[in-house]
């Protein structure tokens, strides 16, 4: 690690439950379940799907989107994205604060 890496602040990040949904391409959008948000990225959880480190797609968090990302890992059901450009600070204290919530009893978390 550069010495430029080290002194770079590490960007902040807040435990979520904000339903979403993704879409690869022109696909179907599918629903996950978004539990980790940072500006430049989040993780969720994709019960059905399995997805490859590179893959293009949009996200919405709740109501904002679509979000131009990429996944970054893929670890049994969770997906690690980053979005293209960043969430200006208000989006993402915005979603934090008013649009979090507890998991929809559809989605299982078990696993996680």
């Amino acid at each position: 690690m550069s010495s430029d890496e080290e002194k770079r602040p590490r960007p902040k990040r807040a435990s979520v439950g904000l339903q979403g949904k993704y879409r690869r391409g022109s696909g179907t959008a599918r629903d996950v379940w978004i539990t980790d948000l940072s500006q430049s990225g989040c993780r969720f959880y994709d019960k059905f799907g399995t997805m490859k480190p590179g893959t293009a797609i949009t996200l919405r968090l709740g109501e904002f989107g679509p979000i131009p990302a990429v996944v970054r890992w893929w670890d049994n059901h969770t997906n690690g994205v980053e979005f293209l450009e960043p969430l200006h600070i208000s989006v993402f204290e915005h979603v934090c604060e008013q649009l979090s919530d507890a998991p929809p009893p559809r989605f299982d978390l078990s696993r996680l």
